[in-house]
């Protein structure tokens, strides 16, 4: 690993110049610091993290706080980490993944190193634990998702109530009146999870303006668990001629079991997905569905984060219009 000392010798000036030229502390000459900088290139030097910290100065690391759940659908997380990384590279920035359930704990630890110089939180919650100490602290952060309590927090996340209301206007215009709704594992709910709990807002806001029947159904992953709730979902609503998956696991298994049950879609069942495109266009029935923008979200999140350390931004909630796309699998209500 090439040193400061021997960055120093190849371009002719004192240990300590070199130091400046990388820490800006002092005022250096053009014609020195470009030699500097030749040098820093020519011999591939890289500052060490660690003393960059201790030294007060930028680690160039961001710390990327994703919870695995095994509740969650795990390719949509890593797909926005990433987007983090990538992007973030391209500011000269590196990642540190974090993907504990350790909630305040790893951001006392992140903030309490010196090891990153910035965070962004992902499996944000409507009261989650980790906002209090966030705002407590001088160090940048960017949530992916959208608490009950905005103040003093930059986030970014899909309008996911504005989602939900997407999905009930497509089918409400087909003539479907009674609506159920597919949703996450019960633990989502129970979390009081964002993104699942502002779309089932959006979902009901809209179903009571357009005068629907709307039920809601939380499903755990695997053909059993969506067979005995498709079940549930029938006896309590015979009528049912709509749905609306949040759920990427319970895709095939719903649509299976509207074949065996003889129901046509979309000719007696309309489905709508919220899910990335991946998961509608490669399902048996290709799904209309309202996209998971997962790149866009970690791009925005390291823009907006980049900004922050460079003293550019401001706290402020993003949001991104959702998008819906018909396919196959959604087509007028059946006549009774």
């Amino acid at each position: 690993m090439v040193t400061l000392a021997e960055v120093a010798q190849h371009a002719g000036v004192s240990a300590s110049t070199v130091s400046y030229v990388l820490s800006g502390k002092r005022s250096i000459s053009a014609t020195t610091r470009q030699r500097v900088e030749q040098s820093i290139r020519e011999l591939g030097y890289h500052p060490n993290a660690g003393a960059r910290a201790l030294a007060g100065k930028r680690s160039n690391i961001i710390a990327l706080m994703v919870p695995l759940r095994t509740d969650m659908y795990v390719p949509v997380m890593m797909e926005i980490a990433i987007a983090v990384a990538t992007t973030a590279r391209t500011h000269g920035y590196d990642v540190l993944l974090l993907t504990g359930e350790e909630g305040p704990d790893a951001v006392r630890r992140v903030t309490g190193s010196g090891l990153a110089d910035a965070m962004i939180l992902m499996d944000v919650q409507l009261e989650d634990d980790r906002l209090p100490l966030l705002r407590g602290t001088d160090q940048p952060s960017v949530l992916i998702g959208l608490p009950a309590d905005t103040t003093g927090l930059t986030c970014v996340d899909l309008d996911w109530s504005a989602t939900g209301a997407l999905c009930v206007e497509h089918l409400a215009k087909l003539g479907h009146r009674d609506i159920a709704v597919i949703g996450e594992a019960p633990a989502v709910y129970e979390r009081h999870t964002g993104f699942a709990e502002r779309t089932l807002d959006g979902l009901r806001s809209r179903a009571r303006e357009a005068g629907l029947r709307l039920l809601h159904r939380p499903c755990e992953s695997g053909y059993d668990a969506m067979a005995l709730t498709l079940a549930r979902v029938f006896d309590e609503r015979p009528g049912t001629t709509g749905f609306v998956v949040q759920n990427e696991s319970a895709v095939e298994p719903l649509l299976a079991l509207l074949r065996q049950q003889g129901r046509a879609v979309p000719e007696d069942v309309s489905v709508v997905a919220i899910c990335p495109d991946q998961v509608a266009v490669q399902a048996s029935v290709r799904l209309t569905s309202v996209a998971v923008p997962a790149q866009e979200m970690g791009r925005h999140a390291v823009e907006h984060l980049v900004a922050k350390l460079d003293g550019r931004g401001s706290d402020e909630v993003v949001l991104l219009a959702p998008e819906l796309t018909a396919r196959a699998s959604s087509g007028p209500a059946p006549v009774a």
